[in-house]
């Protein structure tokens, strides 16, 4: 039998080697020699080493994949200040940051129970949404897009209410506006102290800070945003107490993180197909993260780049969308000039062609015609360059 084995196993290699000398024929596409700049909201511009981490192929239940698992899971705990020997757990989820959101909200909310969604922006109304598809009671409390939430409205609106959660973005990748999370946290939890609330973090997770010792029960980003890795899966990070409690809850087979969390505690796998080298590449972007220097070196290479684009920008006469005082340094929503020779289609082409770059048109988002211009991983000088052209 060990014989036969051993020849079953020699014929696969022999198999998989000439296969592998048949993809070497068909994989001499010619890659652009100039890598694309992205200025959206996501997927971001990434490292080479972070691209390289994903030419290696793992089997779901390899050693080493399941190794790089538990370190991307531990990792994330300890950029949110918490680890799981302090009560907290991180459960990876296949799919986008919306999958990820509508699997907190299926899971975390009982049917006995009803949210309360604090919104100032579409990716607010994007949660309304999912709770009418998935039938989650629910309560709104809305502001403009271009304003923050305010402790006192939503401490108005829980005293009337009698919802059991509370759902909030943290930063709203809509215009750039970035909530207090830690003050509304800290209130909602001191009055209202059984409300559990969920965190949509997904632009702001890595470069604003977030602790899940505040008070926060769950909260969600995405691989392809501020620990710029590539997408393919989000995360959950949940208080372990407040994850225990949704046995039962899930709406969704697939999108049950307590099932997901229960599986990969007890086989340190996915329940399903894992997205193998998009995990790969975040445990490369997560070591690139802490050898920058961690949040606070982040935050100020995206400070940097806001304030040389914030300068230029105001110099050629752009507006912008939202505040200071609430504006974020990870994305910049400017008014579309009323200039007769301005065309966004234009703008962006003029910046594909510098990089290429691209910046995203906002005008489905908000109020006015808007542009958005991600600043995160990127230099500014592109943009300006297009916009003088046309200015």
């Amino acid at each position: 039998m060990a014989s036969v084995q051993v020849a079953m196993a020699r014929r696969l290699s022999l198999r998989s080697l000439g296969a592998w000398r048949t993809v070497r024929r068909f994989s001499s596409s010619s890659v652009p020699s100039r890598e694309p700049l992205l200025f959206t909201p996501g997927p971001l511009t990434v490292s080479g080493p972070v691209k390289q981490a994903m030419l290696v192929d793992y089997g779901s239940r390899d050693k080493l994949f399941l190794d790089a698992v538990l370190e991307v899971r531990e990792g994330l705990l300890q950029v949110a200040g918490v680890s799981k020997e302090k009560g907290y757990e991180c459960v990876l989820m296949q799919g986008s940051g919306t999958a990820a959101v509508e699997a907190m909200l299926g899971t975390a909310v009982p049917k006995d129970g009803k949210v309360l969604l604090v919104i100032n922006g579409a990716y607010g109304h994007r949660q309304t949404a999912i709770c009418k598809y998935a039938g989650i009671p629910y309560e709104t409390l809305v502001f403009e897009d271009s304003e923050p939430i305010t402790v006192d409205r939503v401490r108005q609106t829980l005293r009337a209410s009698r919802c059991s959660h509370v759902s909030l973005v943290h930063h709203e990748t809509t215009a750039g506006v970035i909530n207090p999370l830690e003050e509304l946290v800290k209130m909602m939890k001191a009055e209202f102290p059984d409300l559990k609330v969920l965190v949509d973090s997904m632009s702001g997770f890595g470069a604003y800070e977030l602790d899940m010792t505040w008070g926060i029960d769950f909260a969600v980003s995405s691989a392809n945003k501020c620990i710029e890795g590539v997408p393919g899966f989000a995360y959950v990070l949940c208080a372990t107490d407040a994850l225990k409690q949704t046995q039962g809850n899930a709406r969704s087979l697939t999108m049950d993180i307590f099932d997901q969390w229960a599986n990969m505690e007890s086989t340190g796998q996915f329940r399903y197909t894992p997205p193998t080298h998009a995990i790969l590449a975040f445990k490369q972007a997560l070591v690139e993260f802490h050898a920058e220097g961690g949040m606070d070196a982040r935050k100020a290479r995206y400070r940097a780049n806001y304030e040389v684009l914030a300068r230029e920008m105001q110099k050629m006469g752009f507006e912008f969308y939202v505040p200071e005082a609430c504006r974020s340094y990870c994305i910049c929503t400017f008014k579309t000039p009323e200039h007769p020779k301005f065309h966004f289609q234009t703008f962006y082409n003029l910046l594909a062609e510098q990089g290429p770059c691209k910046a995203f048109p906002s005008y489905t988002f908000c109020g006015d015609e808007t542009m958005r211009i991600v600043v995160l991983p990127c230099s500014p000088r592109p943009v300006q360059q297009a916009a003088r052209w046309l200015l």
